[in-house]
């Protein structure tokens, strides 16, 4: 299955998962997909254009979803302080985005292979032209991206803290 197709299937799961729930910012579930393929093998979706790779909002779950480019930083910033205060560890599953508030959760799915990773936005950044969101060395290693370095990313919003 082609990068296209893989991104229309898991717009098409997380379109599945229902509403935003009691006026709260949060989902019915918290779904981490580690091999959607395996989990979702049957399911099959049109191709589409280069031209969808903004910003969509999906009105039927009440939230955004992004496509874009992850890096990952860690080593040295680890123990330095990070935008909102705190102390980074890059083995804590956290991120930086450049608008987002902290305290927002994300679901940061790699494109290339599926797997998954629910992210705390707690760092601005990625300040490199191109890339939308940097991902601790853990959230990284989670989504399968540390040797790549950079890979193509769906960031989903979750909850708003």
């Amino acid at each position: 299955m082609g990068k296209i197709a893989r991104v229309m299937a898991l717009l098409a799961v997380f379109c599945c998962l229902g509403p935003i729930q009691g006026g709260q910012n949060t989902l019915h579930a918290k779904p981490v997909y580690h091999n959607f393929q395996e989990a979702h093998p049957s399911l099959r979706v049109k191709p589409y254009t280069k031209n969808t790779l903004d910003t969509k909002v999906d009105t039927r779950v009440g939230t955004k979803i992004f496509i874009g480019k992850a890096s990952w930083y860690g080593p040295n910033f680890h123990g330095k302080l990070t935008a909102n205060g705190e102390i980074f560890d890059q083995n804590a599953l956290t991120a930086a985005h450049r608008e987002l508030p902290f305290g927002t959760k994300v679901l940061v799915t790699n494109l290339e292979n599926g797997k998954s990773t629910l992210v705390t936005i707690n760092d601005r950044g990625p300040y490199i032209q191109g890339r939308h969101i940097d991902l601790s060395r853990a959230a990284a290693k989670e989504v399968g991206m540390i040797e790549a370095g950079v890979v193509d990313v769906m960031m989903q919003i979750v909850a708003y803290e």
